[in-house]
């Protein structure tokens, strides 16, 4: 362990993660926040004997706890010599466990369920995809805040992951040389084709692919954007340490997301997963995929009522770059 921990706090601390099912609670968790829900499902227990883990987890200092609306979110605990703790008695897990392996099963499930149920989602709305994010995000404010941001320099690179209708494609077309959007909806692949065809945005692509695994090339983009995706997803962490890798070094990855809110009706009418953002968490993701935060921006809801702050966070790879500034964009098929 990096740092000293006395020997009665240790030993606490070991025999709080001495238990089976706290282990198996620990395993999920080193692969991405999860909730009470989502633990009761994969280890087939009851919530409140889950809970009792978890509250004990969290004593030891092993756990940690945010809340989002009416859900609760569980990860490791972010101190270093707790998760280098953690993550070292995981290490020496067989990997042909049979528990690992079903409960591994049943996290995959977990995912699976709510992704298919987005991926419905983005179904039935791609056509009318703009017209229902104007709704809760006031577009225009948060374009003209990325322009000043990113500015007109050119680069050589951009990727834009969960690329939606391509509008961030189209918005950046004159800076870059190579644009390509990710996304695994068909519907709004074609969406963002036409779109970006209509513009004649010609130095772009897009295709089908997750967000999770990006099928392109690491170290080769100056920017990288992920805008109102991570909502959507289980694993938001995750998500961020790969976009963080496909980073040339000094490159930038812009993330556009919602405050923190408790418009719980989300969840179920439009397949949010997670109820906003807070500024911490989103900087302890950066930090934990090498990246320093640079610049948060908020945007107020432009309507009264139930409105949606939305935010934007901009990290930056913390390498050095040493590269030929001369780069001229060129508008050429992708």
């Amino acid at each position: 362990m990096t740092g000293k921990t006395e020997l009665l706090s240790l030993v606490d601390t070991l025999k709080a993660a001495a238990e089976s099912s706290r282990l198996r609670i620990l395993f999920l968790l080193a692969s991405g926040d999860l909730t009470v829900s989502d633990l009761t499902a994969i280890l087939n227990q009851s919530q409140p004997r889950v809970s009792r883990h978890l509250k004990l987890l969290q004593e030891a200092g092993l756990v940690d706890r945010y809340q989002e609306g009416s859900w609760a979110y569980f990860r490791l605990a972010e101190g270093e010599g707790a998760r280098e703790l953690i993550l070292g008695l995981l290490a020496r897990i067989a990997d042909d466990d049979p528990l690992v392996e079903r409960d591994t099963e049943r996290l995959f499930a977990v995912r699976q369920k709510r992704q298919a149920k987005a991926a419905n989602y983005f179904r039935a709305n791609a056509s009318s995809w703009d017209q229902i994010r104007s709704l809760h995000v006031p577009d225009k404010a948060v374009e003209a805040a990325l322009k000043t941001l990113i500015g007109d320099r050119p680069i050589q690179a951009m990727a834009d992951l969960g690329t939606g209708t391509g509008r961030l494609l189209e918005l950046f077309a004159p800076i870059y040389r190579r644009g390509v959007g990710i996304d695994m909806s068909r519907e709004m692949l074609s969406v963002a084709r036409a779109n970006l065809e209509k513009a004649g945005v010609t130095n772009a692509q897009v295709r089908q692919g997750d967000v999770y695994a990006p099928p392109v090339d690491r170290e080769a983009f100056d920017l990288v954007t992920m805008h109102q995706v991570l909502h959507y997803l289980d694993d938001p962490a995750s998500a961020i340490g790969e976009a963080a890798k496909l980073l040339r070094p000094a490159g930038r990855l812009v993330i556009v997301d919602f405050a923190q809110h408790d418009l719980e009706f989300l969840r179920e009418d439009h397949a949010h997963v997670r109820l906003g953002f807070a500024d911490r968490l989103i900087e302890d993701w950066l930090r934990e995929a090498s990246l320093d935060l640079e610049e948060t921006l908020s945007f107020a809801p432009e309507s009264e009522g139930e409105g949606l702050t939305v935010k934007l966070w901009l990290g930056r790879d913390r390498r050095l770059l040493i590269a030929d500034t001369n780069v001229t964009p060129a508008r050429e098929t992708a």
